[in-house]
């Protein structure tokens, strides 16, 4: 029985274990993976995923990698298939098939209408030599010296590798494919990159009340605007429309403990920070945070032409 002193040892083994299988599928790599993402990449289909168990649940996964990195998957369950789901299959799809034996009855039973079906197979396993490998097109092989089980039985060093192949082959694709983070946006809306890289600024900006001053308005006024707008910051307008500075309440202290003799006897202009720094309308929220980032600053005047339009705040992006 293992003491509870011991716990972190044998996590610390099992990691170093699983780490181990990874890093040797990197001599794994041949020409059947670089044939296998090209015919992935050249399909004209879907990428079908099918593997039953542990290799099953890393199909769900793999295919979920897939779709959302520009190649069009599911997961395919063997039992299902053989009762009826098999129709979902297209002539132009791909199956990309796992079994670390490369025996596993439920999928052996389907390969034959698998292949029939579709364009072609590709298999993932341990065993080069087994069935389910030399009835693929193209195998890629995941073979580990040992599972991290210390029975050497339960799947984990192998599901591990797997899934790390599976990857692989997934970003190689993708790579093919010259997938873009605006292409992955589109796949992805509810998240924060899709946010970042679909939403405009003048869908987020604040435009109401706007804190507006001039370069004349005296200090206390400045301080009223600042509080009223509930932004922390103010812009500074001089003549027409155009931005000429912002002050922010780090201007405004700072100026209290520079000058706090004549603090009340400054205007606006006295303490801004001048030209101002600004963005479209248009501009997605992705160039706002790396323009904020860039001049570390939390704000930018939204304008369009000469017109004041809003202000958009870092935490109205993150």
């Amino acid at each position: 029985m293992l003491h509870v002193q011991d716990m972190k040892i044998s996590a610390a083994n099992t990691l170093r274990v699983e780490a181990e299988a990874i890093v040797s599928l990197i001599d794994r790599l041949d020409q059947n993976f670089n044939d296998s993402v090209s015919f992935i990449y050249r399909t004209k289909g879907r990428l079908i995923i099918t593997g039953m168990g542990k290799s099953g649940v890393i199909g769900m996964k793999l295919a979920a990698t897939f779709s959302s990195t520009g190649t069009p998957s599911f997961f395919l369950h063997p039992a299902e298939a053989i009762h009826g789901d098999l129709g979902m299959l297209q002539p132009d799809d791909v199956v990309l098939a796992l079994s670390y034996s490369g025996e596993t009855d439920e999928l052996l039973k389907i390969v034959p209408f698998l292949k029939d079906y579709s364009s072609g197979l590709v298999a993932m396993t341990g065993n080069a030599d087994s069935t389910l490998a030399r009835a693929a097109n193209y195998h890629i092989a995941v073979k580990v010296s040992k599972e991290a089980c210390p029975n050497n039985l339960a799947p984990t060093a192998s599901t591990t590798a797997t899934l790390a192949m599976g990857d692989a082959l997934a970003i190689a694709v993708m790579e093919m494919r010259n997938f873009k983070p605006e292409h992955f946006a589109k796949y992805h809306p509810g998240g924060s990159l899709g946010r970042k890289l679909l939403t405009k600024v003048e869908d987020i900006m604040h435009s109401a009340n706007l804190p507006i001053v001039t370069g004349d308005t005296p200090i206390k006024e400045v301080v009223q605007a600042m509080s009223n707008g509930r932004m922390g910051l103010v812009i500074v307008r001089q003549n027409g429309s155009s931005p000429t500075g912002i002050i922010t309440d780090g201007d405004l202290r700072r100026a209290m403990e520079s000058r706090e003799d004549m603090f009340f006897s400054l205007k606006a202009s006295d303490i801004m920070t001048p030209a101002a720094k600004t963005i479209g309308p248009e501009a997605k929220l992705n160039e706002a945070e790396q323009t904020m980032n860039e001049h570390k600053i939390s704000a930018l005047i939204v304008q369009d032409r000469d017109k004041i339009l809003g202000i958009v705040q870092i935490f109205d992006i993150q």
